[in-house]
């Protein structure tokens, strides 16, 4: 659990009055961030493990779902397109490196034991 200082306590962009509650803030999202990221990438391990061929880790259909998908939840969030649509296309494109590695990994790991 974190303790807050007095200057950093919870707020909110409306709320904050220095740039130490604004630096703070943002290092706490950053964290949140970091964390749901490397939540997200034990999903791409999963998928190098489930996919049966190494030609379906890229996959054009399911990134431009991703986006449409993204790019609809900005709208309701106040997320910036501007923003989001680069970063998610970055992150996907690095998923998508990490899944080959893992994909192959996996096959040299399963190769040497056989």
């Amino acid at each position: 659990m974190t303790t807050y200082t007095s200057d950093q306590r919870h707020h909110t962009a409306e709320t904050a009055e220095t740039m130490a509650q604004v630096r703070y803030e943002i290092d706490r999202i950053d964290q949140l961030l970091v964390e749901i990221l490397a939540e997200r990438q034990s999903f791409m391990d999963a998928a190098a493990r489930i996919k049966g061929d190494r030609a379906v880790v890229h996959d054009r259909a399911r990134i431009e779902d991703v986006i449409a998908k993204v790019k609809g939840a900005c709208a309701e969030a106040g997320l910036s397109l501007a923003i989001a649509e680069p970063v998610w296309r970055t992150l996907i494109d690095r998923c998508i490196a990490y899944e080959f590695e893992s994909y192959d990994a996996l096959r040299e790991a399963a190769s040497v034991k056989s």
